[in-house]
C-alpha cells in the first residue's frame, strides 16, 4: 500500500484532533474529486512498518482524539490488509482512540457482494467508529455539510448501527 500524506492536528476529518491517513489508489475516479493524483495505487510513499510507528506515535498525547482514514480508497482490497493491521494495533494500544473512515463505497457495498469485499472487510468495519459512505457526486456538493462534500454521502455511526443491526446516522 501506498499513501499519499499523514496530517497530524487535523481538525477537518472528524471530531477533535485527529491523525488523517490518506491512502493511494482509488477505483471511484469520481467527477470533482478533490485529490485525483490518489487515483493512482502507486501515488506517494510506501506504507511501511515505520510509517505505522509514526501514526501510532502521533495518536498517543491525550488532545489527539484519534485517526481518520481518506485517500484514495481505504475500502479497496488492495489497501485493507495494511489498514487492518494498523487499526488491531491501534485498538490493542490506544483503544480509547476514535476511528472514522471515508469511503465511496456504501455501507450496503461493504457489507454484501462488492468487488470492494475481501477476507477483512468485515473486522475493518468492526473497529471504525463512524464511517462516511458513498462517492462524491459533484451535482451534489453542498459546502456547509458537516465533514462530506456532497449530499448523497451519510456519516454512519457505526457502535449504534452494530447494536442495532440497521444503519444508525451519525448526529453529533
Amino acid at each position: 500500500m501506498n499513501y499519499g500524506a499523514i496530517k497530524k492536528c487535523d481538525i477537518a476529518n472528524g471530531v477533535g484532533v485527529r491523525t488523517v491517513l490518506f491512502v493511494s489508489g482509488c477505483t471511484h475516479h469520481c467527477k470533482g474529486c478533490f485529490q485525483p493524483e490518489t487515483w493512482n495505487f502507486d501515488y506517494g510513499e510506501k506504507y511501511t512498518k515505520e510509517t505505522e510507528d509514526e501514526i501510532i506515535e502521533s495518536l498517543k498525547p491525550d488532545y489527539v482524539d484519534g485517526i481518520t482514514l481518506l485517500g484514495g480508497e481505504p475500502f479497496e482490497p488492495e489497501n485493507q490488509r495494511e489498514i487492518v493491521k494498523l487499526l488491531r494495533r491501534i485498538k490493542k494500544e490506544l483503544p480509547q482512540k476514535t476511528v472514522w473512515s471515508f469511503s465511496g463505497y456504501t455501507y450496503e457495498e461493504l457489507t454484501g457482494d462488492s468487488r470492494a469485499v475481501c477476507e477483512v472487510t468485515k473486522e475493518i468495519l468492526s473497529m471504525l467508529d463512524v464511517l462516511v459512505d458513498g462517492e462524491f457526486v459533484e451535482e451534489k456538493r453542498n459546502i456547509s455539510l458537516r465533514f462530506r462534500g456532497s449530499e448523497n454521502q451519510r456519516l454512519i455511526d457505526m457502535n449504534k448501527t452494530r447494536k442495532e443491526g440497521k444503519i444508525v446516522l451519525w448526529d453529533k
